[in-house]
């Protein structure tokens, strides 16, 4: 208990800089999921870790010490009290950021599906007239593609298929799920904010990957981000290039390159990662029931 409860908390520090390796090295996919599963895990061992943290609290209730003297038990103080009290504060706030979380979430899912109300349900392109260039991938059943009119115009007839195929690509891989479950990771846990923005990023690139693959054409591909990135841009005044976004030059470099390897051996590392800090917290959680228990009784 001493020990193991804080283990998930070493992964969470660890899984960043893997999170980075493993997106510069594996394909977008299979990176993407491993990484998105690895932290919804340590994200839950170590909210768990919390629970048992404040938890340990209860050998120090007036009730148990007080029978406990009078028994002529000795109690064993699995963490010091500044501790559980720091984590109950912790777990406190995790809960309201999870839930400021999932609020947000919502609201930004209703906005989008309203933009589509009034359309055949078996329409899967909704064009916006919008003077801001904009598309994007609405989860649901079914899955819309929303795309502003403004953006259709900034682009040629063929970087429109690659927009269309890279949207469509979203919805056909549910990448919004995999977006969804690293966001609320890192609420729940802020060590995670890294690893949420690279599951944001993969997926990105993996759409991208997929628009190439339909197109056909990888230069074709990146050709129409990088006009796509520009129009975007060009709508935020405060940018003066527009092309400013790292992200976006990555992408477009990748896509200059052939697609990377899945590497296998290198995903399952980070899957074994994540499963350290469950194992971990597992063993706290029967450290700390065989205490409490001892006292109890």
């Amino acid at each position: 208990m001493r020990f193991d409860v804080y283990t998930p908390l070493l992964v969470a520090l660890l899984l960043p800089p893997v999170s980075t390796v493993i997106g510069r090295r594996v394909a977008p996919g299979p990176a993407a999921r491993v990484l998105t599963v690895a932290a919804v895990v340590t994200a839950a061992a170590t909210t768990w870790s919390l629970v048992l943290l404040t938890t340990a609290l209860l050998g120090d209730a007036p009730p148990v010490v007080r029978e406990a003297r009078e028994d002529g038990r000795p109690l064993t103080d699995p963490v010091p009290g500044v501790i559980g009290l720091a984590a109950c504060l912790a777990l406190t706030v995790v809960v309201w950021r999870v839930q400021r979380a999932v609020r947000a979430e919502r609201r930004t899912r209703r906005a989008l599906r309203r933009l589509c109300e009034g359309h055949p349900r078996d329409t899967e392109l909704v064009v916006a007239a919008c003077e801001v260039p904009r598309a994007f991938a609405i989860p649901g059943r079914p899955g819309r593609i929303l795309v502003t009119s403004a953006m259709l115009g900034a682009l040629a007839p063929e970087e429109r298929r690659v927009l269309l195929a890279h949207e469509r690509a979203h919805l056909t891989h549910r990448h919004g799920r995999l977006v969804t479950a690293a966001t609320l990771a890192a609420a729940a846990n802020p060590l995670l904010g890294p690893v949420r923005a690279a599951v944001t990023f993969l997926v990105e690139r993996w759409a991208d990957e997929r628009a190439a693959a339909e197109v056909g054409d990888r230069a074709a591909t990146a050709r129409a981000l990088a006009r796509a990135a520009l129009s975007t841009g060009r709508a935020r005044p405060s940018c003066a290039l527009g092309f400013t976004d790292r992200a976006v030059i990555r992408r477009v470099a990748a896509l200059r390159t052939s697609p990377p390897p899945t590497r296998w051996p290198a995903a399952a590392g980070v899957l074994a990662l994540g499963a350290v800090a469950a194992l971990f917290a597992a063993d706290a959680t029967s450290d700390l029931v065989g205490l409490l228990a001892s006292a109890l009784s």
